[in-house]
Order: structure tokens, then sequence, then C-alpha cells
């Protein structure tokens, strides 16, 4: 989509993420989204500590001001973000996760990641708070907060978008 190239994997490919890119089975996708007032990859990449923390992913861009990546595990994923924290808290407005053994679809926060990945929550209990942003010429728009109740998400109805992207926050990140 939108003129990205399609990363070729040697593992079965199994499903589609929310932006049409093929996702091998097995693989936790982290993406960074930057602050309004900074260039994100620049501010990570420029830096000695950032720059070696991502130098064994390969880095793709999934939305303006954004970088994305494939890690092993949802461990790995949560263990790079912490590895980034200095970095995150300046340059970055939200670290998503994408793992398929809480959902094939939808984002879950960092925080929420976390607490998956610590089993303080069960992944099946992580559907109820929703964040669904708009998607408006390959840049994340204006945050809608939901709740889920029933199995389908309500749309996105602060603007028309060409998209929107789901994710899941734990109850002290609902609301912003």
């Amino acid at each position: 989509m939108g003129g990205r190239a399609r990363t070729v994997y040697n593992r079965q490919e199994t499903q589609t993420d929310l932006l049409g890119d093929w996702l091998p089975s097995g693989v936790t996708r982290v993406c960074l989204i930057g602050a309004d007032d900074v260039d994100v990859q620049y501010e990570l990449l420029s830096r000695e500590t950032a720059r070696n923390a991502l130098a064994t992913y390969d880095l793709s861009q999934p939305f303006d001001n954004a970088i994305g990546l494939d890690t092993v595990s949802l461990g790995a994923a949560v263990a790079l973000l912490n590895d980034l924290n200095w970095y995150l808290v300046r340059f970055a407005d939200y670290a998503l996760v994408q793992e398929s053994s809480i959902s094939e679809t939808e984002w879950v926060s960092r925080e929420l990641a976390t607490e998956v990945r610590d089993r303080e929550l069960p992944p099946e209990e992580t559907d109820r708070l929703l964040q669904i942003f708009g998607v408006e010429d390959g840049r994340l728009v204006e945050p809608m907060y939901v709740t889920r109740v029933t199995d389908t998400v309500p749309s996105y109805d602060l603007r028309e978008v060409d998209e929107t992207v789901v994710v899941r926050v734990a109850e002290d990140e609902f609301g912003g």
C-alpha cells in the first residue's frame, strides 16, 4: 500500500496487519509514534544508545513520523521498549505492540503489553478499553476513546478518515 515495499519472509505468511502488510507467523510488531514537534526516526537514530538498540532490526515507516519493526516475541518487544525508555519519553507520543496471542488485528499500548507479559492480565481481558486513531494521509490523527461492549469495534466518528487503527489500552491510559 502507498508505495511501501513489501518485506518477504522465509516463513509462512499468515495474516495482514491493519496497513495491508503481510505478517509472518510468530512475529510481534512494534510501532513508535513520534511526537508532533520531533522527527522520531532522526532523534532515535542520531543517538548512539538508541541506534545500537535498534541496529539488529529492519526498520520501516508504517505511518508518518513513526518507526516500525518486528521482534520475536512479546517479551522481546517489551524489553526493547524498556531499553529505549529514556528516548521514548522525550521523542515518542505512543509505543504500540501487535502480538497475535493478544489480537490478530489490533495493537496494544506498551503498558498493556507489559501487563500481559508480566501475567498481570490475561490476553483475553485486554479488549474492553480502546483508543481508535484515524489515519489521514499516512498520519495518525486524534484518538477517540471508546469502551467495547460487543464483539465489534465502534466506528470512528471524529472526522472523515482513510482508515483507522485500533489500540487496546490500560485503564489508566483510557481517555488520554
